[in-house]
């Protein structure tokens, strides 16, 4: 009678192999193809299943080998695992589970370096389930600390560890280059009608087009930049250098994290493991609401300043927030920059509603069609006009800054009487009809004054056009989304029907009005 060879896999994975030269998980190979020796237990070549800097704490992350190691055991591809510790295995109470039932079920054996797993007994799946509770409480428990320490570290306004942020070293200090890119990226995308975050990805990468900003530095992608960095370190160290990602064009999400970081805008930032339930009414709720929640509050609820430079002012960053959480923006699938000088900005003549583009026209249903080529180049014709005036110094935006900071502040003390309705209606002590007007009213001042807050704001980022030796240069060289903001300072332009029958332009049907405090145009 012949007795079939167990057929045998090896897992072998360490967490972080900070030198990527593989020794870690060589020792382990050479301890589990000794146990197969001993047992006289077979593993083919493609039964090594092996993940390296894969961690086994978070259930949420993908150990690919793991994971090809369950589905072939499913198929029935081997009968015994070899490891070298249980916790090399799995640290989930969860997935032991799984192959506890599969000890009992199908006989699968599990056998350790250190020879303690034996999950043919109730003995040894006694021990699997102490010791897997034990490593899932030391984890948790290291957890606890970490996040003890971090938030600490932000609640004295200390720099984060770990992976610095694009401008910023790690201790805090301000890498100049790579802040200037910074400050354009939100000088471009602090206006309501500013740049796209596309665009500002596409000049990063040193691309050109009507829709990208010019001034923007062409840098590498940061990720790149990093791991430079890294190697830089590790040659000085003696160790051997990792492997340096491609530079691929920057990405549309990398930017995003860019303008949401809280940190460029001098704010401490924490993000919690876990964050409350989103208010479906509250400015700061829904999906995005992580980046507000993780800015640090003291105990009269103003945010933890930090140690470092800011790179932009808290105007400028709340400016872009309110960009990036414009409802239109949470449905749009073809982009939110404008590609015409005109759409969105002139408006009809006849109802006053701004007109949009389609094809070489300016449309308003029913009202106006009209040649968008006529129609722009007599805008930019008056524009050029009054920028080349010697007296445009007298159009320069004063910004009341005092203002600004009080209606900072009073949008704070509204914010604070939503969280205190909502803390009485959290303790019965007041009812859900009350938290609903207590909410709608403040909401409502906390649009007036952002609203206001806009408006004061409405010149910034126009101080090269202004101020410029020639200003009608560089307004010709500007991106769109430039030209647009400076025809949006000075003028109003109105769009009424043309003649019919009239071929030639009539400038009487294009009414451009300069803003009050901008000076004249001529017409």
């Amino acid at each position: 009678m012949t007795t079939q060879t167990m057929r045998a896999a090896v897992y072998l994975r360490i967490s972080l192999d900070r030198e990527m030269d593989g020794l870690a998980i060589d020792r382990q190979r050479e301890a589990c193809q000794k146990i197969a020796r001993d047992r006289g237990w077979t593993v083919d070549e493609d039964r090594y299943y092996v993940d390296q800097s894969k961690s086994a704490t978070d259930k949420t992350k993908k150990r690919p080998a793991y994971d090809r190691m369950v589905t072939d055991f499913k198929a029935g591809y081997f009968d015994a695992i070899i490891c070298w510790d249980l916790d090399r295995l799995t640290r989930q109470p969860r997935q032991l589970e799984d192959w506890i039932d599969a000890a009992e079920d199908r006989g699968l054996q599990l056998v350790t370096a250190n020879g303690e797993a034996d999950l043919s007994t109730d003995g040894g799946r006694m021990y699997a389930r102490i010791k897997a509770a034990v490593a899932r409480g030391e984890v948790d428990r290291k957890s606890a600390r970490q996040s003890a320490a971090q938030s600490q570290r932000a609640k004295q306004g200390r720099a984060p560890k770990g992976v610095r942020p694009l401008g910023y070293a790690i201790n805090g200090d301000v890498i100049e280059h790579e802040a200037e890119a910074v400050k354009k990226i939100y000088k471009h995308f602090a206006t309501p009608d500013g740049v796209s975050i596309a665009a500002l990805a596409a000049g990063l990468s040193g691309k050109a087009g009507d829709h990208i900003p010019k001034d923007l530095p062409v840098l590498p992608k940061h990720n790149r930049t990093l791991m430079l960095e890294r190697n830089a370190r590790r040659e000085t160290e003696g160790l051997a250098l990792r492997e340096v990602p491609d530079d691929r064009p920057w990405t549309s999400s990398t930017v995003l994290g860019i303008l949401r970081n809280p940190r460029y805008a001098g704010y401490s930032s924490y993000t919690p493991k876990t964050l409350p339930p989103a208010d479906p009414d509250d400015p700061n709720g829904g999906k995005r609401r992580s980046w507000r929640a993780s800015i640090l509050r003291d105990e009269n609820n103003d945010p933890v300043k930090g140690l470092w430079e800011p790179l932009v002012s808290e105007e400028t960053w709340w400016a872009v927030q309110e960009r990036l959480d414009a409802p239109e923006r949470l449905t749009n699938r073809v982009g939110t920059a404008r590609k015409h000088l005109g759409s969105g900005l002139f408006l009809c003549g006849i109802c006053e509603m701004p007109v949009k583009a389609h094809s070489a026209r300016y449309r308003c249903a029913g009202h106006i069609v009209r040649s968008r080529e006529q129609v722009d180049e007599w805008v930019v014709r008056i524009v050029r006009d009054r920028l080349s005036r010697p007296n445009l110094q007298d159009a320069m935006p004063v910004n009341d800054i005092p203002r600004v900071a009080e209606i900072d502040e009073q949008v704070t003390v509204h914010q604070g009487k939503i969280k205190r309705a909502q803390s009485d209606y959290d303790a019965e002590l007041i009812e859900a009809f009350d938290l609903q007007r207590i909410r709608k009213r403040a909401l409502g001042f906390i649009g007036d004054l952002e609203s206001e807050r806009r408006t004061l704001t409405a010149g910034e980022g126009l101080s090269s056009f202004l101020e410029a030796k020639d200003p009608v240069a560089v307004f010709d060289q500007a991106d769109l989304m430039a030209q647009r903001r400076l025809i949006n300072y000075f003028v109003e332009v109105r769009l009424y029907p043309h003649p019919r029958g009239q071929k030639k332009f009539d400038p009487a049907t294009v009414k451009v009005t300069s803003r009050k405090g901008r000076g004249t145009v001529t017409v």
